[in-house]
């Protein structure tokens, strides 16, 4: 089967504008064009846009791609087995991550913190050190504050925003799924929710709430997590919360 560009993004969850990007450094070529000069891709674009991004989840450059994959002796079933190999490390590393929050939680439940051997359990020593210093420098007192607030609920309503952010995720999720845009009116509203939910913790305006989409999106912690959810899903929440975010920007200037 041929796809379209626009079909292809659909499919592998990158943008349009992506694929004319690889097209322009040669790192994916369409297998032609159409009578009417559209771009069009077949099975073996799709096999090697598969291993572009997989490459790409290692922040590999392209050319470096590039080359790897022109080489005469590349091997796929020997690429992939590589590629599966380390997906099965990080996923082993992220069993141990989610088990250091959810014993985070429950010390946070019971009216204690936990150690920083118990807090960073999963990470590596130079990231226990790398996470803290940025959490400082990143977010400051609004991080303090934030710290402060969630100490002061009680299990039952640590409970309740832990579900709801859940359940958000899932809406965001689910409309991917369905093919919505990130500016339909529908995830707007999930957008909107979820700066609801993020305000629990600290004021967020429009801005920062647009600014921590583009770190959903960038940030491998938080990319790996939504990506496990829906391929693609890191970058359709960081526009849906930057086109709410403008929508509500635009609002405000406009009522003033």
């Amino acid at each position: 089967m041929n796809y379209t560009i626009k079909q292809l993004s659909e499919l592998a969850g990158v943008s349009v504008r992506t694929l004319h990007y690889y097209d322009s450094v040669g790192v994916l070529k369409p297998a032609g064009r159409s009578p009417a000069g559209y771009r069009y891709y077949g099975p073996e674009e799709l096999l090697r846009l598969q291993q572009v991004l997989l490459y790409r989840e290692l922040d590999m450059p392209l050319e470096k791609i590039s080359t790897i994959l022109d080489a005469p002796d590349f091997d796929m079933p020997r690429a992939l087995a590589e590629h599966r190999d380390r997906l099965e490390a990080q996923a082993r590393r992220l069993e141990r991550l989610i088990g250091t929050i959810d014993r985070t939680l429950e010390g946070l439940q019971g009216g204690r913190m936990l150690a920083d051997e118990e807090l960073y359990e999963g990470f590596a020593a130079d990231e226990v050190a790398s996470i803290k210093a940025e959490s400082e420098a990143r977010w400051g007192e609004t991080y303090r504050r934030a710290d402060t607030r969630v100490r002061s609920w009680s299990k039952a309503g640590l409970e309740k925003v832990k579900a709801e952010g859940q359940r958000l995720e899932s809406a965001f999720r689910d409309a991917l799924l369905a093919g919505r845009k990130p500016g339909d009116g529908a995830v707007l509203a999930i957008a909107e929710a979820w700066a609801e939910h993020i305000n629990r913790f600290y004021d967020a305006p429009p801005e920062l709430v647009a600014g921590l989409g583009r770190m959903y999106a960038a940030d491998e912690r938080f990319r790996s997590r939504y990506e496990a959810l829906a391929p693609g899903l890191a970058a359709f929440i960081r526009d849906a919360l930057a086109a709410w975010a403008a929508s509500r920007i635009k609002s405000v200037q406009y009522h003033r």
